[in-house]
């Protein structure tokens, strides 16, 4: 890559963009002149997304990079080779994410693998591209939250479902999570000087491979909840709207936070969501980030790399 192409093209990351809500977000930015990269754990799904993405705007700059958040070594390695290759990130969209596993699974580091995948990992791959997102000319960090975080609970004495693991309970757990860590994202931005805009989104109730998975571990709702899906919910090309929204528009405040417009915030255009009241309590928020930095190793230093 040129010196030109990095000075005249900003650099979006998209987490697990091989399909579904995360490859429409990569669609949308290459379709609006970003550099994209898509981080995948399958090396050869990202390279099939990747001509995806080429056929929808032929001169699109995106290339696939290796990423499993299921490990934070893993993490740490993408941004290591991300921080020598690029200069700056305008945009980092942490989009990946699974739903509702049927049994508790680990992460390789021990988490309950819903609130790695979905939360953690994103927590740390943040911090560690920090140096990057700052010495870009408008950063945003957009996190995917869900219609699920107003049912969420941050269980701080069961964080890993040791105790008691329910598929559903783990997923709200996660996405409420997204959502406490773009709030407390902007305001650590604005007490130490980062200059991000730091925000949320939601899909409302879109049509993907990821919902299909997680209504396996409620077969009787699910199948109900699916006859009834087509009449409330939307494609993943109309679920992305929210997120390119957070990415692109010119009419979002810092801490925004994203989601449909029609009925119940399920589908529709991109609007101000509601936050649930578990969502509103910094005591909550303020202790989530301190436990995260703690179980992730994650320092948030904004040095610019070398």
């Amino acid at each position: 890559m040129t010196e030109d192409r990095h000075a005249t093209a900003p650099l979006a990351v998209v987490t697990g963009a091989t399909a579904g809500l995360g490859l429409e977000t990569a669609k949308g930015l290459a379709a609006q002149g970003y550099r994209v990269i898509i981080t995948a754990r399958n090396v050869e799904r990202g390279e099939l997304a990747c001509h995806a993405i080429r056929a929808h705007a032929p001169h699109a700059e995106v290339r696939a990079e290796p990423l499993d958040l299921d490990s934070l070594e893993s993490v740490r390695d993408f941004a290591a080779r991300l921080k020598r290759d690029e200069p700056s990130l305008e945009r980092l969209i942490n989009n990946a994410g699974i739903m509702a596993l049927p049994r508790l699974e680990r992460t390789r580091d021990g988490f309950e693998r819903q609130l790695g995948v979905n939360y953690l990992g994103h927590f740390l791959l943040t911090s560690e591209l920090l140096p990057l997102l700052t010495a870009a000319t408008a950063p945003r960090v957009v996190q995917l939250s869900s219609l699920a975080h107003r049912g969420g609970r941050i269980a701080f004495d069961d964080l890993n479902g040791e105790t008691h693991y329910d598929p559903w309970r783990a997923y709200r757990q996660s996405k409420l999570a997204m959502l406490l860590f773009a709030q407390a994202l902007q305001k650590q931005s604005d007490a130490r000087g980062w200059g991000l805009k730091s925000l949320a989104a939601h899909p409302g109730l879109s049509r993907t491979a990821l919902f299909d998975a997680g209504v396996k571990s409620r077969p009787v709702i699910g199948s109900v909840f699916k006859l009834t899906l087509p009449l409330i919910s939307q494609s993943a090309a109309e679920g992305a709207r929210p997120t390119l929204h957070t990415a692109l528009s010119d009419h979002v405040a810092p801490g925004d936070y994203i989601g449909p417009d029609g009925l119940g915030e399920t589908r529709g255009a991109p609007k101000r969501a509601h936050r649930a009241r578990n969502a509103r309590d910094p005591a909550v928020e303020a202790r989530l980030w301190e436990v995260s930095c703690e179980l992730t190793g994650a320092r948030w230093d904004a040095t610019a790399p070398a």
